[in-house]
């Protein structure tokens, strides 16, 4: 175990380990996640342990602890085999179960759940060797390319032409098997926390790059996030309404944020993904939506844990999941 750090109100105190770093794309800014919520365990008055993690080293898992929250971005840590090795030692931790993650991590799966409880998203087909000419021809530049199961939108690109589709087409295949190739929406991007069974304010993006890439969510300076949003109230609502429609349809539990493209003409939402372990970092947009609510990060951190302790007591007991007071919007 590669341990980064320890220190010592809810239940508590709690002994917390909290798992960053990792082995995906996403690496540094787990670091940074999992950084900023060991600080927040400390303030809260718990005894915390930040450790690196990877699935050939879970020595980090060894160390007895109440509960593990896991800041874990991506590979790893959002496509549900960390939750799974969780459950099967019987260790309490935050967010989604390994089911539900594994199915949001996976947006071809995703999407079908979005599409089976009528959450509209873009149009879509999935590109492998076999059937790469078809689905190359299939969807008209521009569009989207993009990694089947991945995040921080790491291999991410908007090709203009036929030529250029195909390479990025390739260049995905070559690296994880299958390409997604998506419709491309023009229009505002909005993205919306879920904090138990409520939908958190929307937030607008405004990147000065092409698209919100890795780069802008993470790097920039210049990138707006803005709550007053220059949309109709109604589909400011309808889109909360479908966030929940989308957190649920993939059975996500305690916490989430489900980002979505408006099209500029018709005015119509569509989801592109929701992600399990969003960031915890500066820059990061749950945070900054319960902060809109009057909920700082320290107080963020400990209904996440108080909400999956619940949730994880609730399962023992074979009882109903308590459900607590709902944040007002």
């Amino acid at each position: 175990m590669k341990s980064i750090g320890s220190g010592g109100v809810g239940r508590g105190p709690l002994r917390v380990t909290v798992l960053a770093g990792g082995v995906g794309v996403e690496r540094e800014v787990s670091l940074q996640s999992g950084a900023g919520v060991f600080e927040a365990m400390r303030r809260l008055g718990h005894h915390a342990a930040l450790c690196d993690i990877g699935p050939d080293d879970l020595s980090a898992l060894d160390e007895p602890a109440d509960f593990v929250f896991i800041a874990l971005h991506g590979e790893f840590g959002e496509d549900g085999r960390l939750q799974r090795e969780l459950d099967r030692r019987g260790l309490p931790y935050c967010g989604s179960g390994a089911e539900a993650s594994a199915a949001a991590f996976n947006k071809v799966t995703a999407k079908r759940r979005f599409a089976a409880a009528g959450v509209p998203t873009p149009a879509y087909v999935v590109a492998t060797a076999n059937v790469f000419d078809d689905a190359v021809a299939w969807m008209h530049p521009p569009c989207v390319v993009k990694p089947s199961a991945s995040g921080s939108s790491v291999g991410t690109s908007i090709p203009k032409d036929r030529t250029s589709l195909a390479a990025a087409v390739r260049e995905r295949i070559e690296a994880e098997g299958e390409a997604l190739i998506e419709q491309y929406i023009r229009g505002p991007e909005l993205t919306v926390g879920v904090l138990g069974e409520t939908a958190l304010p929307v937030c607008q993006i405004r990147t000065k790059r092409e698209f919100y890439d890795y780069q802008a969510k993470y790097i920039d300076d210049d990138t707006e996030y803005l709550f007053d949003v220059d949309l109709p109230g109604e589909l400011l609502a309808h889109v909360q309404r479908l966030s929940l429609a989308a957190h649920r349809a993939l059975g996500c539990e305690v916490f989430s944020r489900v980002d979505w493209m408006i099209d500029r003409e018709s005015g119509s939402p569509f989801a592109l993904e929701v992600n399990t372990i969003p960031g915890f970092t500066s820059h990061s947009l749950l945070p900054k939506a319960a902060a809109r609510v009057g909920i700082t990060f320290d107080g963020l951190v400990q209904r996440i844990v108080d909400e999956s302790l619940d949730r994880w007591e609730a399962r023992r007991c074979d009882g109903p999941t308590t459900v607590r007071r709902a944040v007002a919007v």
